[in-house]
């Protein structure tokens, strides 16, 4: 059994997964947790944004560290591990109640312009630097799954197009281009927030 602690301000949180799932002389154990173990606040706060639901997070990266302690025979030395675990979270989410519940973003909606660049200064991006961040995260929780998980995983966990794609299993131009679209959606997303705050005042 192995518990990771987790820092919540002055309080901390541990948390106990049992990950029996292969016998210990099978696996090498110790790389595993060298590996995994630094990733675990940073997939905690994406399943929490995924989720939407502090429980279902919890559930979410327990059975994620389960799921990856018991495939890590598969995870091929000097490849990116965080992006395969990340993906392995995002699989986890899409097969549970909560991803089954999301709405997605339908994927032959992104096929004709899947090479759209996703620039690194933008309306949207200069938008967002000079927004309130509680109009930013209003927003992300309004996106659709496809959107929110794009990026969070570029603007906030700052993977590589490459990495995403990998997280995400898809090609690096359909990242480019739900990247574009996703921050063109946030962006229309914080404008109607700031615009309804700004009604309600007046």
């Amino acid at each position: 059994m192995r518990n990771i602690f987790r820092d919540r301000g002055n309080k901390t949180q541990t948390c106990w997964f049992t990950l029996v799932c292969v016998p210990a002389d099978r696996l090498p154990s110790e790389m595993f947790e060298q590996l995994a173990v630094p990733l675990f606040e940073r997939l905690y706060n994406f399943a929490c944004w995924l989720t939407q639901d502090r429980n279902e997070a919890e559930d979410l990266v327990q059975e994620t560290y389960a799921k990856a302690l018991k495939g890590f025979s598969s995870f091929q030395p000097g490849t990116n591990f965080r992006a395969w675990i990340y993906r392995i979270l995002r699989n986890a989410f899409l097969n549970s109640r909560a991803g089954l519940k999301a709405v997605s973003l339908p994927l032959d909606a992104e096929g004709e312009d899947a090479a759209l660049p996703a620039t690194e200064e933008t309306p949207e991006s200069i938008l967002l630097q000079r927004a309130d961040w509680q109009f930013v995260q209003e927003a992300l929780q309004r996106l659709p799954v496809a959107h929110r998980e794009v990026l969070l995983l570029c603007d906030m966990e700052e993977m590589s197009y490459q990495e995403i794609a990998a997280a995400l299993g898809i090609p690096i131009g359909t990242v480019m281009s739900r990247l574009s679209r996703a921050r063109q959606a946030l962006r229309a997303a914080v404008q109607t927030i700031q615009q309804s705050g700004a009604t309600k005042k007046s």
